[in-house]
């Protein structure tokens, strides 16, 4: 019998297919990040009437660098066609609104974790948790598929518990095997640190903050990066080949080139060599 797994293609954002939930249902303040302050709940000036961002190709220009880092992990698409059957929240009754910007980030959070579970599927030496975690990926799709109520009322810390517990396991066996296995740096406070050149082999850079840091020419091969604060961390020439529970959004959020190499399942963004 095949394995369960997701399509991550579906674990990414599809705007097309979404009512712009994210330029709605959450909430932002006027910083380095956003140009503007806005409530949840509200709609972005730069959201148009088909649901499009009427600036999306001039947002760090215009300082929204917030949003080309965001990533909703499929839940757009998820919440709009299939949770609401495609029923727009645009002239729909207050209700009907509410309900819909209050499931989006519980759905969002879902995704998420389905995204590392899938990963973690993929992980040949997490072969021995490979049953606990593909009912793990069925309880936690399973949920998605929920009404909007239930959704609303679920316990979504109680779940990523249980779910981290097994990512946590995870992340030991796959390290484990790493020559030279970094140090455990989970949850460190790296920021601005110069790294520059460090060996990082199998480290465990859980929910370490690298804001600023200088990682150019590291070696991140085999790393855990799941919650990593990676904001304007410089990835220059550094190697993250095989590290692991890295997202789109880490990866948007930090700076870097033509010669950092990246693991297969992001890509490299446009504004590392665009100049943007």
């Amino acid at each position: 019998m095949g394995e369960k797994t997701v399509d991550r293609d579906g674990l990414r954002g599809d705007c097309a297919n979404c009512f712009g939930l994210c330029c709605v249902a959450l909430p932002f303040a006027r910083s380095a990040d956003f140009a503007l302050d806005k409530p949840a709940g509200r709609a972005c000036p730069n959201l148009a009437e088909d649901h499009r961002c009427g600036i999306h190709d001039r947002l760090r220009r215009k300082g929204f660098t917030g949003c080309t880092v965001y990533d909703c992990f499929g839940a757009g698409q998820q919440v709009s066609r299939v949770t609401f059957g495609g029923r727009d929240w645009r002239g729909a009754p207050a209700e009907h609104s509410r309900a819909m910007f209050e499931v989006f980030p519980v759905v969002r959070q879902l995704h998420e974790l389905l995204w590392y579970l899938t990963e973690a599927l993929g992980l040949p030496a997490a072969r021995p948790v490979h049953p606990e975690l593909r009912r793990a990926l069925e309880r936690t799709e399973a949920l998605t598929r929920q009404t909007p109520g239930e959704l609303a009322a679920l316990d979504v810390p109680a779940h990523r518990q249980e779910v981290n517990v097994l990512l946590l396991r995870t992340s030991e066996l796959a390290r484990a095997g790493v020559r030279g296995r970094g140090k455990d740096r989970r949850g460190a406070d790296l920021m601005g640190a110069r790294l520059k050149g460090a060996d990082l082999r199998g480290a465990n850079l859980r929910g370490a903050c690298l804001i600023a840091a200088d990682l150019t020419g590291a070696d991140l091969r085999g790393a855990d990066l799941i919650g990593a604060d990676l904001r304007d961390t410089d990835l220059t020439d550094a190697d993250l080949t095989g590290a692991f529970f890295l997202t789109q959004p880490q990866v948007t959020a930090a700076r870097g080139g033509a010669g950092t190499r990246l693991p297969g399942s992001v890509t490299r963004p446009v504004h590392w060599t665009a100049g943007r």
